[in-house]
């Protein structure tokens, strides 16, 4: 196989803390140079991973602090290895295709599939903007701001800095962001949360008040706001839009690590902060929401902290806002094949920042809607997510494993056996969340402990399967000319689409067939909920 070696018109890389001449080739040998080009290529994997501490993960990390305590701080790390693994494959597909998530799936699965992802990722795009609105507006309700007030600003000022025309300014704008992400520091010492406490949490696993259905509900959404659909989708198309390549992809693999580590991080230091500052109190126990949230610290702890929190999530906010509508906008620019760049300005991409600007306006203007259910959005939010997340992810799967895509940067086949564990323990979450929110009389223990029980079965006859046919059918090793760090993607239009087996055939559409009737029951109970029937 052959690669192609084919270059984007504008070869410089523009980033946030420097440039990069991108049809230079030569190899960076000195420190000096690496970190200078390290500091121009950061950007996407740190954008997209604190974009992930947004509304609803502020107030889920902020929920599991005020009732469960320093106790739950051991899932947050396990997660860290499950963020690099997928968003990893999403650097690869980026920088050597050089095209977005949702144009590969119209390319390899047809324009059906690609719209069949991508809308699905509008309508639970479109509600969790909605949630980062109503974010907004709870934060700075601390400082007795009006919603009204408050959200039409937030909306003005996301986009005029979204339709700046330059990738570079968007990435300063973003960068902002991700410093007020630190604010979770100074929080954290004025909260004195306990040392020993937070090392006994990792030390002696445990759950206060043991295993129930409500805290393991909760442990399955601290797994669903973390890791999100979307992330797949913006990160690659923004890899693309940055102009990174296969030269560069280890540098963006540092970015994406460095990323992982600072979301995680700054949700432990959360959820010890509120822990420290509940303990003892009459809130222990009764999370509300973020501004209740805020007003607990400022209690507890200090006005001035109180305030602090409700910055942290007022950014969070601000900056999930931004990643989620822009991911948007990159999907559906992708399946319309219209330009879906943040260089181009207003009239060179009208449906891009017309998308953009159209999913901000119906978000705020949905919460800002009298008697608007916004516990209920927030609630079908998580239950959505967690239904979409296993598909996309074995969409990436089989994307990684394109040998026509990504040539010899295919996944290796241990990485595909730890894909396959990840996803399949992503699907028993996302089953577990999905059907206790439609159906909330399930016993949520005895239903985690049962599809453990089919994890390990499916775990096994998989293994035994893949040896099987490894051994039958050995694979190919890729022949490809020139070196590996320069391959790219032959022009996607010109490569033959995979050919279909039964199999593969029937995994698709049995996985259609549950995301529709998924979705279909999800908003079934979600209209029950809002009317008050049973």
């Amino acid at each position: 196989m052959t690669g192609g070696k084919h270059q984007r018109s504008d070869e410089t890389i523009r980033g946030a803390f420097g440039t990069i001449d991108h049809g230079s080739m030569e190899h960076s040998s000195s420190w000096r140079k690496k970190i200078a080009t390290f500091f121009a290529i950061v950007g996407p994997g740190l954008i997209v991973m604190v974009g992930d501490n947004d509304a609803g993960g502020i107030s889920t990390y902020a929920q599991a602090g005020q009732n469960f305590g320093y106790s739950l701080l051991w899932v947050l790390p396990l997660l860290i290895p499950v963020l690099v693994l997928n968003q990893e494959m999403v650097v690869r597909l980026g920088a050597v295709t050089g095209a977005g998530h949702a144009k590969l799936l119209r390319e390899r699965f047809g324009r059906g599939w690609a719209w069949f992802a991508a809308g699905d990722l509008l309508l639970l795009n479109f509600f969790t903007i909605a949630t980062e609105f109503i974010g907004v507006g709870l934060s700075l309700e601390y400082f007795g701001i009006s919603k009204y007030v408050s959200v039409p600003l937030a909306a003005i000022a996301l986009v005029a800095m979204t339709m700046s025309g330059s990738f570079r300014r968007w990435e300063r704008f973003m960068f902002v962001f991700v410093a007020a992400n630190f604010l979770v520091i100074p929080l954290a010492f004025q909260a004195h949360p306990k040392v020993h406490e937070i090392v006994s949490a990792f030390t002696h696993l445990h759950i206060a008040g043991g295993e129930t259905s409500t805290s393991v509900l909760l442990i399955v959404a601290i797994v669903g706001t973390t890791i999100a659909p979307w992330q797949l989708f913006f990160q690659q198309s923004n890899i693309v839009d940055k102009k990174i390549t296969t030269r560069f992809v280890n540098y963006e693999r540092v970015d994406t690590v460095l990323g992982s580590f600072v979301v995680v991080v700054a949700a432990l230091l959360l959820i010890a902060t509120v822990a420290a500052a509940a303990v003892n109190s009459p809130a222990s126990g009764h999370f509300t929401d973020g501004l209740g949230v805020a007003n607990l610290i400022g209690d507890q702890v200090s006005h001035v902290a109180g305030g602090i929190f409700a910055l942290i999530l007022f950014n969070a906010s601000l900056i999930g806002a931004a990643a989620v509508t822009l991911t948007t906008s990159y999907a559906i620019g992708d399946v319309l094949t219209v330009s879906v760049s943040l260089n181009n300005g207003w009239r060179e991409a009208k449906a891009f920042y017309g998308a953009f600007a159209g999913l901000v306006a119906l978000a705020v203007f949905l919460i800002l809607l009298p008697g608007a259910p916004l516990g209920l959005i927030v609630t079908a939010v998580q239950a959505l997510a967690g239904i979409l997340l296993p598909a996309s992810t074995i969409f990436l799967l089989l994307l990684c494993n394109d040998r026509a895509v990504l040539g010899p940067w295919v996944n290796k086949p241990w990485l595909n056996a730890v894909a396959t564990v990840v996803i399949s323990i992503l699907f028993a979450l996302s089953f577990t969340l999905t059907f206790t929110t439609i159906f909330p009389s399930i016993n949520v223990v005895q239903l985690v402990s049962v599809l453990s029980i089919v994890l390990v079965c499916f775990w096994v006859i998989a293994g035994i399967s893949m040896l099987i046919f490894r051994r039958l059918n050995p694979r190919a090793p890729i022949e490809f000319s020139g070196r590996r760090d320069l391959w790219r993607m032959p022009p996607v239009a010109l490569l033959e689409r995979p050919t279909w087996t039964r199999t593969r055939r029937f995994t698709m559409y049995l996985m259609g067939c549950y995301l529709v009737v998924s979705i279909a029951l999800l908003f079934v109970r979600a209209v029950v909920l809002a009317t008050g029937s049973h």
